[in-house]
């Protein structure tokens, strides 16, 4: 990091208390396993846990009413232990359909079959160049730290693409690469779980919502659109706060930028706008795009529409949201393949297939890691020690008196802990969601309303954790054009928007759901009566 005479400023020593926190930090991150490995000791870390608490018949009485589906007649909830032969076999026959049953999977692999036809088309990167290269310089800051936010519907695409770009805009407009590195980082992935439209996080973080109530409410459906209305607008908001952060605290302290500081590779770097018929295609993408949410309007908006609920009529609870998945692989399927076509990157159906087969050649990894965690979950439900965790923690919480909104203050810092040694967003609601959801329900509150709060607490610290899948490739792009920089620079640089973040965002969420009494998704209820 550099100030106007060039020199580093003293406070980013590496002998400073900031380097040592994030040196503490990155060791104990360290010290965790693979997620997989992880998720595989901890269900049996489960097994082990329930059959000791199954020898002391630890109980708690049942919080839910009499005759709720579900309560044992006896109105106790009992520890039931997996480490005997009933156990055993239970997980012998129940492994294969545990991970087949799993809510996310199925939902994430549907939706990003759609996803991967609009990625690799080129529509994706396309409308990301577009939206960036064609901003006033006036409105620059705020459309890259927009599209970032924007490009979380494609996974990788805004690390790859829309961060050496916004490095490289800042850098041919005179300003400082790293502040534009800095905002597109900052809109990526501190804003990761906002968004305009429904993306493959959605379905992902909603089914392992679901599994969680299903230990109060085995009936609850909690549907992939239950948090759009609130992160639609935590689009704006998170764009402006990182506009802002960028602009007037990130820029003015690295000062002018020395060319001296860069490394061999930057003067190799070219980006190009979209060429003539790159955005043709766009348009006609465009069209595309427009055709299809015509037609899937005239499916929900008429009171007869025929996706509508075919008992109330209403939206809530209609095919229309229970099929949103189906309706994300078209929205993106559909214009992905006209851009395709128009701009000569697909052809044919071979071409489609193609591009669906190297997306799911990529998901080795995450289908791995889903087996595991299927069977975590699964093993934490069979022998109820979220449920018992739960009643204990919501009693707690109320003796506390913590049983009132402000409890999500609490919850949405300890997600934000969390994640700086956790950073995959499935793996650490996997993890927290069978605890925390079932707690939080007994306090009062709705899954939906819960969901949304996590998603604040995953988002603000993905920019400062360097267990971050990603944080090293950013490092990697940094170095580009300060040879010198160390991880310790880059954290500090990041900072100031995962504090602004968390704050102003935590602020949306309590003004928008507590004060106003908005609905965070369509049909999203806000309180839950046990």
């Amino acid at each position: 990091m550099v100030n106007q005479t060039g020199k580093q400023p003293s406070g980013n020593n590496s002998s400073g208390w900031f380097n040592r926190f994030l040196a503490t930090v990155e060791w104990l991150g360290n010290l965790l396993p693979h997620p997989v490995t992880l998720f595989a000791i901890l269900a049996l870390f489960i097994v082990l846990l329930s059959g000791i608490l199954g020898y002391f018949d630890i109980a708690v009485a049942d919080p839910r009413p009499l005759g709720a589906k579900g309560r044992d007649p006896d109105g106790m909830i009992e520890v039931i232990s997996l480490f005997n032969a009933e156990g055993l076999q239970r997980i012998v026959t129940g492994l294969v359909t545990n991970f087949t049953g799993f809510a996310p999977l199925g939902t994430v692999l549907v939706a990003l079959l759609g996803v991967s036809v609009a990625e690799h088309s080129g529509l994706l990167s396309t409308a990301m160049r577009a939206m960036v290269m064609n901003a006033s310089k006036r409105m620059v800051t705020v459309t890259i730290v927009l599209a970032g936010i924007l490009s979380n519907t494609a996974s990788e695409l805004g690390y790859v693409v829309l961060i050496p770009l916004a490095a490289m805009i800042f850098h041919s407009l005179g300003r400082h690469p790293l502040a534009g590195l800095a905002a597109a980082f900052a809109g990526v992935s501190g804003g990761y779980s906002a968004n305009l439209l429904l993306g493959t996080v959605d379905p992902l973080l909603s089914g392992i919502t679901e599994a969680a109530a299903h230990m109060i409410e085995p009936e609850y459906v909690v549907g992939p659109e239950v948090n759009w209305y609130f992160m639609f607008v935590s689009t704006f908001l998170v764009a402006a706060m990182g506009a802002f952060v960028t602009e007037k605290i990130v820029e003015p302290r690295l000062g002018v930028y020395d060319e001296s500081e860069a490394s061999v590779e930057l003067e190799h770097q070219t980006m190009s706008a979209p060429s003539a018929q790159e955005k043709k295609a766009l348009k006609m993408a465009g069209l595309a795009f427009l055709a299809v949410c015509v037609l899937l309007a005239l499916t929900i908006v008429p009171e007869n529409g025929i996706l509508r609920h075919p008992e109330t009529g209403a939206v809530a609870g209609s095919p229309f949201l229970k099929g949103i998945v189906a309706f994300i692989f078209i929205t993106f399927a559909i214009p992905g393949f006209v851009y395709g076509r128009v701009a000569g990157t697909m052809k044919n159906d071979k071409d489609i297939i193609s591009a669906m087969t190297k997306s799911m050649g990529s998901m080795g990894l995450y289908i791995t890691l889903v087996f595991f965690a299927a069977q975590f979950v699964a093993f934490f439900k069979w022998t109820n020690l979220g449920t018992v965790l739960a009643v204990k923690g919501a009693s707690m919480l109320t003796s506390m008196g913590l049983d009132g909104p402000e409890v999500f203050i609490l919850f949405i810092l300890m997600c934000g802990v969390v994640n700086l040694s956790l950073g995959s967003a499935s793996a650490q609601w996997a993890v927290t969601a069978p605890i925390f959801v079932p707690m939080l329900m007994l306090v009062g509150f709705a899954p939906e309303v819960i969901q949304a709060a996590y998603r604040i607490g995953d988002s603000v610290t993905n920019v400062i954790s360097p267990m971050m899948s990603y944080f090293g490739l950013i490092l990697a792009m940094a170095v580009k054009y300060k040879k010198d920089l160390g991880m310790g620079t880059l954290i500090a640089t990041m900072l100031p928007y995962s504090l602004t973040f968390i704050v102003g965002w935590t602020l949306l969420f309590y003004v928008w759901v507590f004060l106003f009494g908005f609905p965070v998704g369509p049909g999203a209820a806000t309180m839950y009566t046990p």
